[in-house]
């Protein structure tokens, strides 16, 4: 169940007993906070240290800590680091992953966010954590393309935080918020302003207007969201999907609190729901905003067709039709 801790179940044990834990750690050097931090820790006799360049690299790094049979797994790294390292392990993992930890050391960093991990969280925190810091409990999205037509779509993928449009657009201009310096939360609050005022007082011509042409479809009888009208063309303004629970500078994008996955949806940005929109990030929500296209809901799984990239855990991945459910639930560390 997503949220508990080591209040509600009992601390693993280790494959090796008293001793202390087999850890694998993988370290990303290009995550912003990083930059040659930590590495004596790679000293320690019963840790296994690596510094993998790549999805390749990180599956050899990964099948080679399950040959020493790790009780910790803990990924040194942003959002996309942890993106990676969860597609790559699923073929070697299962629904049998070692305890995790994850780091605060990318430009993001919001599934520390939700774990709520200290700012200063780093490796020597978290192996003095494995035995008796709390536990929190989350399942993975799985993004699975419906139709693999050789033209690039991308392969099954475990991450935390899917979006498309005004999102895409979001985190394109978060790269240039990066630029100027500003990281985490700031990040996330300067880039959603900003798109806020584009799609408010833009013509409809803007790219933040305009949205993508994009078709929905809700649990296993593929139930067809239906568009709320309103102009172009069918085309939606926004789609956002999560496991989370909790977000940067307390959004709440999926309206009240929820353990699961999550939709939030909105087709044409109406100016009077942008007008509002901090009130919806607050997490207010009526009946007219609902039949006005803005939707928060949650689903066991949907699929989704899209003519325009979409991104998961600031990767974006080209357009196509996939089809997003949960995946095992993953154990993480925080102090």
């Amino acid at each position: 169940m997503s949220g508990q801790t080591t209040e509600n179940r009992e601390l693993p044990q280790t494959k090796t007993g008293s001793a202390p834990p087999a850890v694998g750690v993988i370290y990303n050097p290009r995550s912003h906070r990083n930059r040659g931090r930590d590495l004596q820790i790679a000293e320690r006799s019963n840790v296994h240290f690596a510094q993998p360049d790549g999805c390749e690299e990180i599956a050899r790094a990964l099948g080679d800590f399950a040959r020493c049979g790790i009780d910790f797994l803990i990924i040194n790294g942003g959002d996309g680091t942890v993106r990676d390292v969860l597609t790559c392990g699923e073929v070697i993992f299962g629904d049998d992953w070692p305890v995790l930890a994850v780091l605060p050391k990318g430009k993001t960093n919001a599934l520390n966010v939700d774990l709520g991990a200290p700012a200063g969280y780093n490796l020597a925190d978290a192996i003095a954590a494995f035995p008796g810091g709390n536990r929190v409990y989350r399942r993975p999205l799985v993004v699975e393309p419906v139709e693999d037509d050789g033209e690039g779509v991308a392969g099954r993928m475990l991450g935390f935080i899917l979006g498309a449009g005004g999102f895409t657009l979001g985190v394109r201009a978060g790269q240039d918020a990066h630029r100027m310096g500003a990281f985490d939360s700031l990040a996330v609050g300067v880039t959603s302003f900003w798109g806020v005022l584009q799609a408010l007082f833009g013509r409809d011509s803007n790219k933040w207007r305009r949205g993508v042409k994009l078709d929905i479809f809700l649990g296993a009888g593929r139930k067809e969201l239906a568009h709320s009208g309103g102009g172009y063309d069918g085309r939606r303004a926004l789609l956002l999907s999560s496991t989370l629970e909790r977000f940067p500078v307390g959004l709440k994008i999926f309206g009240k609190h929820r353990e699961g996955l999550k939709l939030t949806t909105m087709d044409r940005p109406h100016r009077r729901l942008l007008v509002l929109m901090p009130l919806l990030l607050a997490g207010y929500m009526s009946d007219w905003m609902s039949r006005m296209g803005m939707r928060q809901q949650p689903v066991d799984s949907f699929e989704f067709s899209i003519d325009a990239e979409f991104i998961l855990d600031g990767e974006a991945f080209p357009a196509g039709r996939y089809h997003v459910t949960t995946g095992p639930e993953l154990t993480f560390v925080v102090p």
